[in-house]
C-alpha cells in the first residue's frame, strides 16, 4: 500500500515560492515522461487498476531509466492518497518497445509487473492499448525528515502543480506540510484526483478553497 499526502498548489507562482523556499534541501530533479497501458475493453480500468510505464529523462526516446508501476483502488480523502501498488525497474528499451507495440506486453517474460497483469486480469497479447500519458517535472527535497517532491505536470489541456511526500504516518507530515505552506504564503488545497484520473477527465479538476 502506497499512503502520500498530496496538496495541490493553485499556480506556477505558488510552485515558484515553494520552489525558493525548499531550495537548500534539493536533492534531485527528475524529467518524467508517464505513459498509461490497458486493453481496448478496458479490462484494467473496469477493475480500478492501470499499468504505467514511467521513463526518467529529458527525452522519452532516449531515457536511461524505466519503471513499470500496477496501481489499483486509489482512494484520495482529505489530501491523503492510497493506492496499492506494485513496480520494479524495466529495461528502457523493453519499455520503448511497448510504447511502440503494446501487444509486446502480451509476451514479455522478464518482467513480473507485466506477467502479473497477464496472469491477473486474462489481456491477450493483441488487445494491449497504449492510452498516452503525460510529462512530469519533479524536484525531490528532503525536509524536516520527510522526503519532499514537487511537481509541475504538463497535460495537453493544462498544467498541474502539486506537492507530495509518501509517509507511513500521513496526517502528521500533512500537518508539517501544511505548517511550511502557511508559514511562507503559499495558497494550497487538498487533491481530490489521482494525476492519472485528471488525464482521462481531459480537464484539470476546480481548485478547492482550505
Amino acid at each position: 500500500m502506497e499512503i502520500e499526502v498530496k496538496l495541490r498548489l493553485p499556480d506556477s507562482t505558488a510552485h515558484q515560492s515553494l520552489s525558493s523556499v525548499l531550495s537548500p534541501f534539493l536533492l534531485h530533479t527528475h524529467h518524467q515522461h508517464n505513459l498509461f497501458f490497458d486493453s481496448v475493453a478496458s479490462h484494467l480500468s473496469s477493475r480500478r487498476a492501470v499499468l504505467r510505464l514511467r521513463f526518467y529523462g529529458d527525452h522519452l526516446a532516449t531515457a536511461a531509466r524505466c519503471v513499470a508501476s500496477l496501481k489499483a483502488k486509489a482512494i484520495i480523502v482529505d489530501g491523503v492518497s492510497r493506492v496499492e501498488e506494485d513496480e520494479e525497474e524495466l529495461d528502457p528499451g523493453t519499455g520503448r518497445a511497448i510504447w511502440v507495440d503494446p501487444s509486446l506486453i502480451g509476451s514479455t517474460t522478464g518482467s513480473r509487473v507485466l506477467v502479473r497483469v497477464r496472469e491477473e486480469f486474462g489481456i491477450e497479447g493483441n488487445e494491449y492499448v497504449c492510452l498516452g500519458g503525460f510529462k512530469n517535472v519533479r524536484r525531490v527535497y528532503e525536509w524536516s525528515g520527510l522526503k519532499l517532491e514537487l511537481d509541475e505536470t504538463t497535460f495537453d489541456f493544462g498544467t498541474l502543480y502539486e506537492v507530495e511526500s509518501e509517509t507511513g504516518e500521513p496526517e502528521k507530515a500533512k500537518e508539517l506540510i501544511e505548517g511550511l505552506l502557511r508559514k511562507n504564503g503559499i495558497a494550497y488545497s487538498y487533491s481530490t484526483m489521482s494525476k492519472f484520473a485528471i488525464f482521462r477527465s481531459g480537464k484539470l479538476p476546480m481548485i478547492q478553497n482550505e
